[in-house]
């Protein structure tokens, strides 16, 4: 066991069933707590953990005292802000941003409804969050030393709101409607943060049916896309209880349950869709009574909530605070003199998505699976799924709300009585769906349900019209391109074509922006240029040529507010369109300028794209591979100009997993930024090499593959 100093730290003396005592200070160290010793962990090659524990909270504790030792700063940050305690730990923040996270968390009762709900959650869960956290506390009991002194001590309550908070990141405020209705309304506000947008961000994700592969065996690609700072998110690991659970795959950091993999009968991965999750309801104010509404002919008070939050400056304290309203409905965001404004959001009751997750990785065949995603508890999330028997599956996901009444993004519904709100959540049996479709697969690239297969597709008037219009993004185009054919394919096959370099918007404006700036007249430098564009393969490979001037163009040209494309998309022509260019003398300005900035920062106009693109993290530097969505990309990659004026990679790619379900299965994987968040770390940057060079890990899944790669066994304190 690691010898810590007794007097510096709180010692572990009791731990039942993953709950912990702490000493007070000075008190001697004890044995290793139960829990500790009932997991193994074994680390893998690029520092993966195999957790196996003889209970579902001895494997979390490991779990939690795994992610302690790889990301414990991030973690322990991350549950000072649902608790409301950013600002009272480190200060306001740049422009206030803690303040404002913190009243956010506090008005919508992050913490609060995880404690309060945390009875109605299934035992093995619980089990799970308490094993969780106090694996966290022993690996900080063991290491506060060397520690911050504001690491705090965390329960089962924290983890539990840790959870919702992140799927709230992604389900609540789904399409900015808060912002955009307080803006409306003429209040300006810093507290409802816009949701990033999809299209530029996603993820990637294919299921193909045995027919389309070499070896008779269903495959499955994922490739979340999320950014890389300040917090890389997500971690890999494999987690074995006997008879319980053997999952493969990646989570958020923070976060007990696997949400996305493989065990050895099926697997699945996620990309973010975008479902109606919420609304905004304005209702009469009781003219009679104060803080009171008028509803299904009573009069129904409001509740309030005076929130105080603490900042920091140096050693003092000043004290803010802020009235909030809530209503049976949900919380009020906005009041008038006459009117309160409800939003009433299909996430904000439901504090059980993990619990589903925890569900689908215990699952052995489709008619469990089914059942598992039947619960109906992941607020959003599309679903492709492949299994051993041969079947591929997609679903668009979500706790869609059966509206009874038209979409109001952009406009409060009136509402005087229960029939004016939503009351009622689709069943999962009425979202678009398609089970073993024609031409053997189904992908998403966050676009919308209804060409997830282009020989099976939906017809959208058969689904409501708030679930969403028909589209195709260039990235899901890229996608149809690369895997709608009948040809049978390798998983060696499935993993380069994820690898895709193609910038398919390149293919669409490419020659119509040559010719306008042509037809302008040039100078010498833009003829130049011209010329490496004409050369130019349309790819942003790593060795290519053109690409950085194309992309430096495009920056100046795109403009979410105007039209782009002289052909916007149209289902007849789904693969062809959009084309061409709306507006061509604000393209060629826009190319004279990137030729300029392109000279500028890299000194001439045929920089190779890995040359002005890179992956820098710690001593790490790269040449990257792969570009923006928006611009068509499969192999995503965003980036920001680092102070050498080249562009450094920031988010995209994030856990990349290819599986083959063979028996025993098949698979490889990556995790763009690496396993750890300690610079000190031997996996701190180890697999940027890998990423770099377009290449995936192979995953140990079995023991024999465990032992082949096996760098250390341990357990939670002797290591």
């Amino acid at each position: 066991m690691a010898r810590f100093h007794p007097s510096t730290i709180a010692v572990l003396l009791l731990w039942s069933c993953g709950a912990a005592a702490i000493a007070p200070d000075g008190a001697a160290a004890a044995e290793p707590p139960a829990l500790a010793k009932q997991v193994e962990i074994r680390r893998t090659q690029y520092g993966v953990p195999h957790i196996t524990g003889e209970s579902l909270a001895a494997a979390a504790f490991g779990f939690g005292y795994c992610q302690g030792e790889d990301h414990l700063l991030n973690i322990m940050r991350g549950i000072l802000g649902v608790r409301g305690k950013l600002a009272e730990t480190f200060g306001p923040g740049d422009d206030g941003k803690n303040i404002e996270s913190d009243f956010f968390n506090r008005q919508f009762r992050v913490y609060s409804r995880a404690v309060e709900s945390y009875h109605t959650l299934s035992r093995d869960y619980r089990d799970m969050l308490a094993g969780f956290a106090s694996g966290l506390n022993y690996y900080v009991a063991l290491h506060r030393d060397g520690l911050p002194a504001w690491i705090p001590e965390v329960n089962e309550h924290d983890m539990a709101a840790y959870g919702v908070a992140g799927v709230m990141r992604f389900a609540f405020n789904r399409n900015n409607i808060l912002k955009d209705f307080l803006r409306d309304q003429g209040v300006k506000t810093t507290l409802y943060h816009d949701q990033p947008d999809d299209t530029m961000m996603g993820s990637n994700m294919w299921a193909l049916a045995p027919s389309r592969s070499q070896s008779g065996h269903a495959m499955l690609m994922g490739n979340p896309h999320q950014p890389w700072q300040p917090v890389s998110t997500y971690y890999e690991a494999h987690l074995i209880v006997p008879g319980r659970m053997n999952f493969y795959g990646s989570t958020f950091i923070g976060r007990p349950i696997l949400t996305s993999g493989w065990n050895e009968h099926l697997g699945w991965s996620h990309t973010v869709n975008a479902p109606d999750l919420e609304e905004i309801y304005e209702v009469d104010l009781d003219p009679a009574r104060p803080d009171h509404y008028l509803f299904d002919g009573g009069s129904v008070p409001l509740e309030s909530e005076q929130v105080t939050v603490a900042i920091r400056s140096g050693d003092d304290l000043t004290l803010r605070k802020r009235t909030f309203w809530h209503a049976p409905l949900g919380p009020v965001v906005h009041r008038t003199d006459t009117k309160a404004y409800i939003l009433r959001n299909a996430t904000y009751e439901n504090l059980r998505p993990y619990e589903q997750w925890l569900r689908m990785t215990q699952t052995k065949d489709l008619a469990e699976f089914r059942q598992a995603i039947e619960m109906n508890l992941l607020p959003m999330f599309n679903i492709c799924y492949a299994d051993h028997a041969g079947n591929i599956f997609y679903l668009w996901n979500g706790t869609v709300p059966d509206l009874p009444h038209a979409a109001h993004r952009e406009q409060p519904v009136h509402a005087a009585r229960t029939a004016d709100v939503w009351t009622r959540i689709h069943t999962t049996a009425e979202l678009p769906q398609l089970l073993n479709p024609e031409g053997g697969y189904v992908q998403n690239c966050n676009s919308p349900p209804y060409l997830t297969n282009l020989r099976a597709a939906l017809d959208p008037a058969n689904f409501p019209a708030h679930f969403g219009a028909n589209d195709l993004s260039l990235r899901t185009q890229h996608s149809l391109r690369l895997i709608d054919h009948d040809q049978k394919l390798s998983l060696d096959d499935v993993i380069r074509l994820k690898h895709s370099p193609r910038m398919l918007l390149a293919d669409r404006v490419k020659e119509d922006l040559i010719a306008a700036v042509r037809a302008t007249g040039a100078s010498a430098d833009v003829e130049t240029g011209l010329a490496v564009l004409h050369a130019w393969d349309n790819t942003v490979a790593a060795n290519s040529r053109g690409g950085t001037l194309f992309a430096a163009w495009w920056d100046r040209y795109y403009d979410k507010t105007r039209e782009t494309f002289a052909t916007p998309w149209n289902a007849a022509e789904p693969l062809s369109t959009p084309r061409g260019l709306a507006d061509e003398p604000r393209a060629v300005r826009a190319f004279l300028t990137a030729v300029d900035d392109t000279l500028t920062a890299f000194g001439t106009l045929d920089v190779t794209w890995g040359e002005a693109h890179r992956i820098r993290k710690g001593k790490v530097d790269l040449p990257a591979s792969g570009g923006p969505s928006l611009t068509g990309c499969f192999r995503v990659l965003e980036f920001k100009a680092d102070r050498d004026r080249k562009m450094v990679a920031n988010s995209g790619d994030s856990f990349v997993f290819a599986v083959e379900f063979s028996d025993p299965p098949r698979a490889f994987t990556n995790v763009a930024y690496s396993q750890s968040d300690v610079p000190e770390s031997p996996y701190f940057a180890d697999q940027a090499p890998l990423f770099s060079a377009n290449r995936l890990k192979p995953a140990a899944f079995t023991d024999a593959e465990i032992r082949a790669q096996l760098v250390k066994t341990y357990r939670p304190g002797e290591e």
